[in-house]
């Protein structure tokens, strides 16, 4: 039952749709896709202007349901909360756009797919890929869907790399990016948590040098594994903490039998890869952990990020959360101090929680009261009417 309060209201029941794009997408890596398929979902209603217009940038396991159901099923999106009537991201002023990216696993062309030059699944032969290719097709389902300038781009963590490379490569096609527990690049320690996970996905004996599924096979132990890794580092020590503590699911640890022990967090871990195995291809995880290790967005204006963000014409939110050790606010605070240094206007605001990495895709006061007034400023700023322009 969905409550009748505006900003616990759902946008209700959701379909996804699929548009081929036909122009040639040359990718970073030289490689061209002469067609690609995405699967995207719209929220809300594009104004006569098409100026009311907001592109969603999912994360490395994203996908396009953002928000809303599916008919027959309870699970909303992944961003439900902050995405519909009433809410900070509100579809009685914006047209919403959620996709899922190429090289992912949800429908748009990526591993899963087939090859048109050989007939066969791409496996690991998929191109590699970097954020600017996601941006690029992105721009594609822009002008598939008749809009010249989005009114903001957002995105969390990957999501955020790509809005931040939005106003690097198409500055006037945007008027607002909002960059949420991001960074410009990301750490050694970040590097090595996603080789970690790589390296466990690999030694799967079901990865078969990527091609798996020509043999009806799949690494589900090593991916969930490496989903394992990624989400200790996505949750904060203290909200483990308060979660599980050393509480136990099987066994005593006062008995002096030799009988099974399981803590909490160990059972919980593995229900979380288990899960995420089932659902996620192994391949697009390694594709896009390696594009998130090559994001540099200043290596390009010779490692100045003031010279890089000095070609940005948007105005620019940036947020980060207090627990976050993965994408700490030390790292939205140099994006914020770079955009100021290149006489950008930006607001920074740093959000107090205890759910670690996480706690951008999860409820939180501050969170929503700051997204939903910054985004309230922008829709100000439209003023142009609802309900004729599709």
């Amino acid at each position: 039952m969905l409550s009748d309060s505006p900003t616990d209201q759902s946008i209700g029941i959701v379909t996804s749709q699929t548009v081929n794009i036909k122009q040639p997408l040359k990718l970073a890596c030289g490689l061209v896709l002469e067609t690609h398929n995405l699967v995207y979902e719209t929220y809300g209603e594009l104004n006569s202007l098409k100026s009311n217009g907001i592109l969603l940038c999912h994360a490395l396991s994203g996908d396009h349901h953002a928000a809303g159901f599916y008919a027959g099923d309870s699970k909303p999106g992944w961003w439900d909360h902050y995405v519909g009537p009433g809410k900070p991201i509100d579809t009685d002023k914006f047209f919403v756009v959620s996709l899922n990216n190429i090289g992912s696993c949800f429908g748009s062309t990526g591993p899963t797919s087939i090859n048109p030059d050989t007939g066969k699944l791409w496996g690991a032969d998929f191109p590699s890929l970097r954020a600017r290719d996601w941006v690029e097709s992105q721009k594609m389902l822009m002008e598939h869907l008749g809009i010249d300038c989005w009114a903001t781009v957002i995105g969390g963590s990957l999501g955020g790399m790509q809005a931040m490379r939005w106003s690097l490569e198409h500055p006037d096609k945007l008027l607002n990016a909002v960059v949420i527990a991001s960074s410009m690049k990301l750490t050694a320690q970040n590097i090595a948590f996603n080789e970690i996970a790589r390296r466990a996905i690999k030694s799967d004996p079901d990865f078969c040098d990527g091609h798996y599924l020509e043999q009806n096979k799949a690494p589900l132990r090593g991916l969930a594994l490496a989903r394992m890794i990624g989400h200790v580092t996505y949750l904060s020590d203290e909200l483990m903490g308060q979660k599980f503590g050393r509480q136990l699911r099987i066994g005593d640890l006062i008995d002096k039998s030799n009988d099974p022990i399981e803590f909490q967090i160990e059972s919980y871990l593995n229900y979380q890869g288990d899960k995420f195995s089932d659902s996620f291809d192994a391949n697009s995880y390694i594709l896009i952990t390696k594009m998130l290790d090559y994001f540099d967005l200043s290596r390009e204006y010779n490692n100045d990020p003031v010279a890089a963000f000095a070609h940005a014409q948007c105005d620019f939110l940036v947020m980060a959360f207090s627990s976050d050790w993965r994408f700490a606010p030390q790292r939205s605070r140099e994006i914020a101090d770079a955009l100021m240094s290149a006489g950008k206007s930006v607001s920074y605001v740093e959000i107090e929680s205890d759910k670690g990495h996480d706690a951008f895709l999860l409820p939180n006061d501050r969170y929503e009261q700051a997204l939903g007034s910054y985004l309230s400023r922008v829709a100000d700023g439209l003023n142009a009417p609802l309900g004729d322009g599709q």
